[in-house]
């Protein structure tokens, strides 16, 4: 087990609470969620923050609450309604898990939240540090954050060294937040840490001279805050091509809907799929069309090429202009499919890839480029 440097007495543990809960009072960052003390709004922020910073998540927030202001509203909704507001976010298991734990919350509990953490931890979607927050945040119960500006805030507060990532490490951290926590307040403390590490114990040249609680923290007395904590080696992320068909049939493409589960669950696409070593890029489209639709197509010229990045890996996704050579496509392997005008594919939530093709078709006729 991962011990830290130093510790703090009582007097400095309260003194430390009472300090960081003044300068929260004077510099506390203007957050829409914050607005109102609706536990709601709290799960929804803490959900879309998840992967997210929050100048990115601030929209999207804004968005689903103009969309769906209450859990009544946001039950009643269709799957695909919920993914096209949070429509380029990313991390599309979020919006999923959202709508379904609202659904879930009428049929069960007349719409209430639960407000112990074993039934929230019981929810989709909510690990400890999402019902930590809510109940600290949503109901004003004494439970401590732990999230990525906290881990690092007490990293370099306590000198704890090592990957934070690691569960030993992890478990020192949250009987470091939990012993932290005052009684009282413990909403005003938690968001204090946040803004704290969102404003100045930053990642990278953190603002010591400016730090409330810098007198505390070892990592400032050592002379060197940035090396807590300490950067795990991170590999290179493998690299796939993708090819995708734009498949014309008079004014109309068809698009095809993945299946619910996994990444980029329930959105709509452009159908295709990874390239085999080996394979040229328009066999490869020729074979996954045929896989996944029961049709052969005819592959025309390149459309548009595009390189786009996730957390563990990255594609380039390229688009070729195509025809149904044979066939009447099947819901082989997608959930849904449909054709529609290009007019119609702004009604549709599609990942950010096939977006920009999207963005592209409204400025470029495909189908004048497709040779007869």
């Amino acid at each position: 087990m991962s011990i830290p440097a130093r510790s703090l007495s009582i007097d400095e543990r309260t003194k430390l609470q009472k300090m960081l809960v003044a300068w929260y009072a004077r510099n506390q960052r203007d957050l829409p969620w914050r607005r109102h003390h609706d536990p709601y709004r709290v799960w929804v922020s803490e959900v879309l923050l998840q992967q997210t910073r929050v100048d990115q998540a601030i929209p999207y927030f804004h968005r689903f609450i103009e969309r769906f202001p209450d859990l009544f509203s946001l039950a009643q909704a269709r799957q695909s309604e919920v993914l096209k507001v949070c429509e380029g976010m990313g991390y599309y298991a979020r919006a999923r898990n959202l709508h379904s734990v609202a659904r879930r919350l009428i049929e069960e509990r007349d719409g209430r939240i639960p407000e112990t953490l074993e039934e929230l931890l019981e929810l989709p979607g909510i690990g400890p540090n999402t019902a930590h927050a809510l109940l600290s945040i949503g109901f004003g119960r004494p439970y401590p954050v732990l999230d990525g500006n906290v881990r690092r805030i007490l990293s370099r507060l306590f000198g704890l060294g090592g990957d934070l990532r690691k569960q030993e490490r992890s478990q020192v951290l949250w009987t470091i937040a939990h012993d932290l926590l005052p009684a009282e307040q413990p909403a005003m403390f938690n968001q204090a840490m946040m803004d704290l590490g969102a404003l100045i114990c930053t990642p990278r040249k953190p603002k010591c001279e400016t730090c409330p609680v810098s007198s505390f923290c070892y990592a400032f007395r050592s002379g060197n805050a940035e090396a807590y904590p300490e950067k795990p080696q991170r590999g290179s992320k493998p690299h796939y091509d993708v090819s995708a068909g734009i498949i014309m049939n008079g004014a109309r493409i068809l698009i095809t809907r993945r299946f619910p589960q996994g990444l980029l669950g329930g959105l709509w696409e452009f159908p295709g799929g990874k390239r085999e070593e080996g394979e040229s890029l328009e066999a490869c489209l020729s074979r996954e069309i045929l896989e996944e639709l029961s049709i052969t197509v005819d592959v025309g010229p390149s459309f548009l090429t595009v390189n786009h990045a996730y957390s563990h890996f990255r594609i380039t996704l390229h688009s070729f202009l195509c025809r149904v050579r044979e066939g009447e496509p099947q819901k082989i392997g997608c959930s849904d499919l449909k054709w529609v005008t290009i007019g119609q594919l702004d009604d549709f939530a599609f990942p950010r890839a096939d977006r920009k093709i999207i963005e592209k078709m409204k400025n470029t006729n495909p189908f004048s480029l497709m040779p007869n």
